[in-house]
């Protein structure tokens, strides 16, 4: 039995959001998000992946939202795939997207599970110097 493209995009897609959804309510079974940590992952939970037209909430792509301290949110994600061409700007998007949610005043944001996780979270995370 031979699949097509589509075919193998549908079943990979299926795999990832089952294995998301099955990780993501084990971790949302250990604590209680508070009030900003809710905001800001229904706020980047919106943006949607233009190669599949999903939401980042309907592929469970956010992993986790952790608010640090006061105004300093954490967020963990993991890409489509370890080769995603785009993890990068999801990084940025997912970012921006966090920022515009009252009281944050610092996103960080973390990429796994990607080639090149280490490169992305780096850049992403790095703080602006100004002159």
């Amino acid at each position: 039995m031979f699949f097509n493209a589509q075919d193998y995009n549908f079943i990979r897609m299926s795999s990832l959001y089952l294995f998301r959804t099955s990780a993501n309510k084990i971790c949302d079974g250990l604590r209680d998000l508070t009030d900003r940590e809710k905001k800001v992952r229904a706020e980047v939970e919106k943006l949607v992946d233009p190669e599949t037209g999903l939401t980042f909430g309907e592929m469970n792509i956010i992993t986790d939202v952790k608010e640090q301290e006061p105004g300093v949110v954490k967020i963990d994600f993991v890409p489509t795939s370890p080769f995603c061409p785009i993890a990068f700007k999801f990084a940025m998007d997912i970012k921006k997207s966090a920022m515009k949610v009252e009281g944050v005043e610092k996103a960080l944001v973390y990429c796994h599970g990607h080639t090149m996780e280490e490169t992305i979270n780096r850049t992403v995370n790095r703080e602006e110097t100004t002159k």
